[in-house]
């Protein structure tokens, strides 16, 4: 089982989850983070401190939010389909460019957040 960010978290990013990983696999992105398929050691910590519920386990994916399992994986994948290892997250990287079927989810403005 992989842990994997949902659509949730697009244009939300609060970030809190980065600072509770304890091997800093999760990727901030351009409009979400994502949580590296084989950096991550599933401990959960980052599920358990998520303040908008956006981290769950592959294998507890809602319908909607299957294909995030594909996307965590496919942001991190060469042109040749291989896994990059990145060597773990710093808060002075580069965004990690979005996966492109974030494209199809509209733009969260501040004021469409839950409280």
């Amino acid at each position: 089982m992989a842990l994997v960010i949902q659509n949730q978290c697009i244009d939300i990013k609060d970030g809190i989850c980065t600072t509770s990983c304890p091997v800093d696999c999760i990727y901030e992105g351009e409009r979400m983070y994502y949580i590296h398929p084989t950096e991550c050691i599933e401990c959960g910590m980052c599920e358990s401190i998520c303040p908008v519920d956006a981290i769950r386990y592959d294998d507890e994916l809602d319908a909607e939010n299957a294909v995030f399992a594909q996307i965590n994986r496919e942001v991190f994948e060469d042109e040749n389909g291989e896994i990059v290892e990145p060597g773990g997250w710093r808060k002075d990287d580069p965004p990690v460019p979005d996966h492109p079927k974030l494209a199809d989810y509209a733009r969260r403005e501040p004021a469409d957040q839950e409280s």
